[in-house]
């Protein structure tokens, strides 16, 4: 039986013609890709698909995608291949060192006669070691461009027009929100953009739909988000679309996947993390009754305000009017002292230039009545004059019978010539 086994495995392939039959008393030849063949078919039929566990070494990727490597403990080695199908769901390649445990089939590389390992599932310390290195690479890249510094975070709007909802059309995310809002906001108009959540390509729908949301101008907030689920189910709110167009949106947006205890990439770059879908509805709609009672204290308020705005002007003009007073006097003091200075200068100058002037005056006058005819006449002289004011200076200027006034010191006296005298006489 055994002999009949082993010349099963070796027959030819119906593609292949048959070797003729040896020469009788000569063994028969088998060619190496028949032998190949053979152990191939005996592997891959014998070997059920196993667990296997190891340290990654020698990680390479080929220019078609499939990746390569081998599984290594202290004593042995096997060689593995991820093909392509199977490697994009990685949702990051481990490194050369980790510990993983990969499950696949055993299988023999015909061309080369090297048997190896066909994976067909990757995992690394545990189910979430590969999905936390790549939640970890991506946070880090992030943060580096500052996508993830809390300043950068918008204030949501109090009262919002209209709400911008980015999730599975036909999950239960989708109804939560919408109760919230007619319960606690129902004239706020809701855009709905329906993208797939989960699954190959998610990433890049909800990415999608955010863009549109975002370019309609439509929404004043968005929320992006998704109910709970596995640590896979969630990943497409850790991959780097998602996050982009988060940190692209004009308009705030809040980020509600899973349960309160997911934390996501989307989370993090989100102006507002809310625990679940139906937490996010309630963060950006007012709610109802809370807005009648704000509605109703309103009159109150504003009488409050008006009063208080008032007062506060008055201070302010007030305050003003005495900081305006102030610099008037600081400007003005210096002003007032200055006049004040120069009046007293000009009043000293003007004494002082009185004085010289009187002084002059008074010995110009001095020279004057020296030279005044009436200071002749107080020394006993008089001067004869005509009624016509005419000044009679010689004798023949006296004519006999003529009348003239004789100007004495304290008068006048009115004389008439006799006949004039002889200078003998005189």
């Amino acid at each position: 039986m055994a002999d009949d086994l082993s010349l099963d495995l070796f027959d030819p392939r119906p593609d292949e013609p048959e070797p003729p039959p040896p020469p009788r008393d000569e063994p028969r030849v088998w060619s190496v890709s028949q032998v190949n063949r053979a152990v191939r078919a005996l592997l891959e039929g014998t070997v059920e698909a196993l667990w296997v566990g190891g340290e990654v070494g020698n990680w390479t990727r080929s220019r078609a995608g499939h990746c390569y490597f081998t599984l290594k403990d202290d004593r042995a080695q096997l060689r593995c291949v991820l093909w392509r199908t199977e490697a994009e769901r990685l949702p990051a390649e481990p490194q050369d060192g980790m510990s993983v445990r990969v499950f696949g089939a055993l299988t023999l590389y015909e061309a080369r006669g090297e048997y190896q390992l066909s994976v067909q599932r990757l995992e690394a310390e545990g189910a979430e070691g590969l999905w936390r290195l790549a939640f970890e690479k991506l946070r880090k890249k992030l943060e580096g461009e500052g996508l993830l510094d809390p300043a950068r975070r918008r204030r949501l709007p109090r009262f919002p027009k209209t709400i911008g909802v980015v999730t599975s059309t036909s999950g239960a995310a989708l109804r939560d929100i919408l109760s919230v809002l007619r319960r606690r906001a129902p004239w706020v108009r809701v855009v709905v953009a329906g993208a797939r959540v989960q699954g190959e390509g998610a990433s890049r729908d909800v990415a999608r739909a955010l863009h549109a949301l975002a370019a309609s101008g439509l929404c004043d907030v968005i929320i992006v988000g998704r109910g709970g689920g596995s640590l896979e189910d969630l990943w497409a709110f850790n991959e780097e679309p998602v996050a982009r167009a988060i940190a692209g949106s004009p308009v705030p947006v809040v980020s509600a996947v899973g349960h309160e205890v997911d934390v996501t990439i989307s989370d993090l770059v989100a102006d507002v993390r809310a625990p679940t879908p139906s937490a996010a509805a309630e963060s950006v709609a007012p709610d109802r009754a809370a807005v009648l009672a704000q509605l109703r204290g309103v009159p109150a308020r504003l009488t409050r305000g008006l009063r208080g705005t008032m007062e506060r002007r008055a201070a302010r003009l007030a305050e003003s009017l005495g900081r305006l007073t102030r610099g008037v006097e600081r400007i003005l003091g210096p002003l007032r002292q200055a006049v004040d200075g120069a009046a007293q200068r000009l009043e000293r100058g003007m004494s002082r230039a009185i004085e010289r002037r009187g002084a002059r005056v008074a010995a110009l006058a001095g020279r004057l009545a020296a030279l005044s005819p009436l200071a002749i006449l107080e020394r006993g002289y008089s001067v004869a004059r005509t009624p016509g004011g005419r000044v009679l200076r010689q004798v023949e200027d006296f004519a006999p019978g003529a009348t003239f006034h004789l100007r004495v010191v304290d008068g006048t006296v009115a004389c008439e010539t006799v006949a004039p005298l002889d200078s003998e006489d005189t």
